[in-house]
């Protein structure tokens, strides 16, 4: 009979795969705007941000960012949040990599870790996409005061993170 030592081992994996922000991430780069890709032109700028079609962005998140090396002032992005607002998800600053690594140590840091107390946890190593070391990090901080060990890998071949130190016995 095989015997499934995973199974019985007690070891919980973890895919941080599961905190992807699941709404597309769209770009929304600002040098399409700019007169030559250089030059803020306010005035150009108000009516082409009223021709763009906002509807397009419904449901999705916004990266606002720009591409060149431009200067763009603060208020650029803050009107591109108001014609947003009511369409988009959501509006961030920086690129759609930027932003979805945000979003995804914002998911990470809101996750209840305490249900993983005393546990053996596993943190998976392979994703279908490439996963930034911030994710890791973030997870690791997340559940050192609450897990017994932390490793990484698959549960067939793992690297030891960390184990929680037991208390020293008194003596007497």
């Amino acid at each position: 009979m095989i015997e499934n030592k995973v199974a019985k081992s007690g070891l919980v994996t973890i895919d941080l795969e599961q905190f992807r922000e699941k709404s597309e991430v769209v770009s929304f780069d600002l040098k399409d705007y700019l007169f030559m890709e250089l030059i803020l032109k306010e005035k150009d700028y108000r009516e082409a941000l009223e021709n763009t079609d906002w509807f397009q962005f419904d449901g999705k998140i916004l990266a606002v960012h720009c591409s060149t090396d431009a200067i763009i002032a603060h208020w650029a992005y803050m009107l591109v949040a108001s014609h947003a607002i009511g369409h988009a998800k959501k509006v961030a600053t920086g690129t759609p990599e930027e932003v979805k690594l945000r979003l995804m140590l914002q998911h990470v840091t809101a996750h209840d870790w305490s249900q993983y107390d005393g546990k053996r946890i596993l943190l998976k190593g392979c994703s279908d996409e490439d996963m930034d070391p911030a994710v890791y990090a973030a997870a690791t901080e997340e559940l050192l005061p609450y897990a017994d060990r932390l490793m990484y890998g698959e549960a067939c071949s793992f690297v030891p993170v960390h184990r929680k130190k037991k208390p020293k016995p008194v003596s007497s």
